[in-house]
């Protein structure tokens, strides 16, 4: 049982190496499979963390891979849909930033021995991301059905404001919890 959350972790980051491979074909299988993989990464992320605390077993690879592992996951999902033109590149590269430096920066300071805790709006970030991506991946889902041959230019618009809607909160949430994290940082530095 002590394994298990890492083991949870590395399950995740190859969850995430065959979501991309089944999310670039171009068949509806393909993204459903994709679909299919991202909830079950996300189960696992949810769960390695629950181990975790419910056992309380925490190891140096978990503490730093964990995240890690977040970050490849959600990353590869917005890089790709921004190649698939459905995700503007600025907030591709807003979110891409932000989730680089902070991880990078807690990683520096787990190294010397301060371990900085998960703000409640980090984890508002990381829902608003997840539902962002469930989202634009339903939409590719059914564009790529029969059900789209119904669709009128309205459908698509619609479907189109809602991605931009939500990545638009998946956005602004992650640029607060940001700057809230290297507030909270400054804050306990100078403590």
């Amino acid at each position: 049982m002590s394994r298990l959350p890492n083991i949870l972790t590395v399950l995740r980051i190859v969850l995430a190496v065959f979501f991309v491979i089944f999310i670039t074909q171009e068949s509806l299988t393909g993204v459903v499979t994709a679909a299919v993989i991202f909830f079950l990464a996300s189960l696992t992320d949810y769960y390695d963390g629950y181990f975790a605390k419910k056992h309380k077993v925490f190891s140096n690879f978990g503490v730093i891979m964990d995240p890690i592992a977040d970050k490849f996951l959600i990353l590869a999902a917005f890089f790709i849909f921004m190649q698939m033109e459905l995700v503007p590149e600025w907030m591709f590269l807003i979110i891409f930033v932000r989730e680089v430096v902070v991880t990078g920066s807690r990683l520096m300071a787990m190294r010397k021995g301060r371990v900085i805790a998960a703000e409640k709006a980090g984890k508002y970030k990381t829902v608003s991301q997840m539902v962002a991506v469930s989202v634009i991946l339903l939409f590719i889902i059914l564009e790529k059905s029969v059900l789209s041959s119904r669709w009128t230019p309205q459908d698509f618009s619609l479907w189109h404001s809602t991605i931009l809607v939500l990545m638009l909160v998946a956005v602004i949430l992650t640029v607060y919890s940001g700057v809230q994290y290297f507030g909270n940082k400054r804050k306990h530095k100078h403590a």
